[in-house]
């Protein structure tokens, strides 16, 4: 039993604040139709008597109020379902096997008052009643228009006091009749709408924040791509309008051929030292930026965080590792957390040591699962001599992420833009060839040699449609 208990305490705690908030709501609404049954139906039942007749009738108003709590806790669901869109079809059966049921309920109890079994000025027939209309009420009023259902619902009180008073009830007890009933049918009616229309607000939200989180991704790609394009466009505009003249210079055995195609080289050389410093820039981040994104991102998403800041002088390399660290701390907090409070302390001691703490009191079960995260993490901070730990305190329901990067290293040296990466890169095998380095070759992309001449008016064209895409070592001159 013990161990039954704890599995239910755990997977509860593995359900996320909505899951949370739906299962809670769900059950609250479907526990209410026993609610009002317990309130009302043992009032009545103790009250009547009479010959055996009293007692049966009695006893089948009692059957017949639980049978309206069965439809009430079916229909709720079905109503709730319907109301917010994850059911289209509303629960008409439902809802007419509980009109009839009430109406019988009504009726026994109507010919109860009748024959005196049950005394006119007793409120035991208005709570027999009580007992079963809220749940009526409550799937119809999520169904249909509130305005609606309450008219309905004030109508059909009128017609049972009517009933009441046909069969003899006293006026005082009439009018406690009709309170009772309008209260119990509009509470049946508001409750379900108002608990399934915050349920709908919820998952609104919670759709919201998905999909600003998804406009945040798409963003960074844009403004990525939009970066490579800028830097990227314009060289390869330039290389192949010179690859084309190339071409052409070749085709006439041109001398100056091969003087396009050594520029086409330096050409595509510095588009690869700038696509280097793009994506460089891209990956390395500021940790004052990140800091600023981590607490915008999550009071966004409803936690409260706050940022302890010492301002120690990093150069570029811990900065950008501890940024990483911030980054990704605050994505897990977002996607794995159900954090109130997160609280980042980036301290420096006497010896030059740099700590980064993020705490967060959102501590989920461990599940078993591992994510890539962390491990690019350790990479990183790897790198500048930083170590990473993460811990989870059980009883403060605390889960605890520190990075520590030693005084020595944010002096590591970083590699230069321009390094090249391997055999691919520039100045490898890959890319070496019969012409003279980039050093070796003349001022301008274009060069003025006499072959561009002997290519002809067409050569010359191509050239000065490259001049006029090119600049820097892209620029040159061409003569016809």
């Amino acid at each position: 039993m013990i161990h039954w208990g704890r599995e239910k305490r755990r997977k509860w705690q593995r359900r996320s604040k909505l899951q949370q908030v739906e299962v809670s709501t769900y059950w609250l609404l479907l526990l209410s139709p026993w609610i009002f049954y317990v309130s009302g139906m043992p009032q009545f039942a103790v009250q009547v008597a009479g010959p055996p007749a009293a007692t049966a009738m009695g006893g089948a108003v009692v059957v017949l109020g639980l049978l309206q709590c069965l439809l009430g806790v079916r229909g709720l669901r079905r109503g709730i379902d319907t109301y917010l869109g994850t059911e289209q079809d509303p629960p008409r059966r439902l809802l007419v096997t509980g009109l009839v049921t009430f109406l019988l309920t009504t009726a026994l109890v109507t010919a109860l008052i009748a024959r005196g079994w049950v005394a006119d000025d007793n409120p035991a027939p208005t709570m027999a009643l009580f007992a079963g209309l809220p749940s009526l009420t409550g799937v119809y009023g999520l169904v249909v228009p509130r305005r609606r259902s309450a008219a309905v619902t004030a109508g059909g009180c009128v017609l049972i006091t009517a009933a009441f008073a046909a069969a003899g009830t006293t006026w005082p007890a009439l009018l406690g009749t009709l309170f009772v009933l309008a209260i119990g049918g509009l509470v049946g009616i508001f409750s379900p709408r108002c608990s399934a229309w915050y349920l709908a607000v919820m998952r609104e939200l919670d759709g919201a924040r998905e999909a600003q989180a998804q406009l945040a991704v798409a963003e960074e790609r844009l403004r990525f791509s939009r970066d490579l394009h800028d830097v990227m466009g314009r060289d390869l505009s330039v290389i192949a309008l010179k690859s084309e003249l190339a071409t052409q210079l070749a085709r006439r055995d041109a001398a100056s051929a091969a003087e396009q195609m050594r520029e086409v080289q330096e050409l595509a050389r510095a588009s690869q030292t700038e696509v280097r410093a793009v994506v460089r820039g891209y990956r390395e981040t500021g940790l004052e930026t990140e800091l600023a994104g981590a607490r915008a991102v999550l009071r966004a998403a409803g936690v409260d965080c706050r940022i302890e800041s010492a301002q120690p002088g990093l150069e570029s390399g811990a900065q950008a590792a501890l940024g990483w660290v911030v980054r990704e701390g605050a994505t897990n907090v977002l996607r794995h957390a159900e954090a109130n409070c997160c609280v980042i302390r980036l301290t420096r001691d006497a010896a030059g040591a740099t700590a980064l703490v993020m705490e967060n009191d959102g501590l989920r079960p461990d599940q078993g699962r591992g994510g890539s995260g962390l491990t690019g993490l350790l990479e990183r901070l790897a790198a500048v001599d930083g170590t990473l730990t993460g811990e989870r305190d059980e009883t403060a329901r605390v889960f605890r992420l520190r990075a520590e990067i030693p005084a020595s290293g944010s002096r590591r040296p970083h590699p230069p833009p321009d390094a090249p990466d391997g055999p691919g890169g520039p100045g490898g095998p890959a890319s070496s060839g019969d012409g003279p380095a980039p050093e070796e070759a003349g001022p301008g992309a274009a060069g003025t040699g006499p072959g561009a001449a002997e290519a002809g008016p067409e050569a010359a064209g191509l050239a000065d449609a490259a001049v006029g895409e090119g600049t820097g070592a892209a620029r040159g001159e061409s003569h016809g």
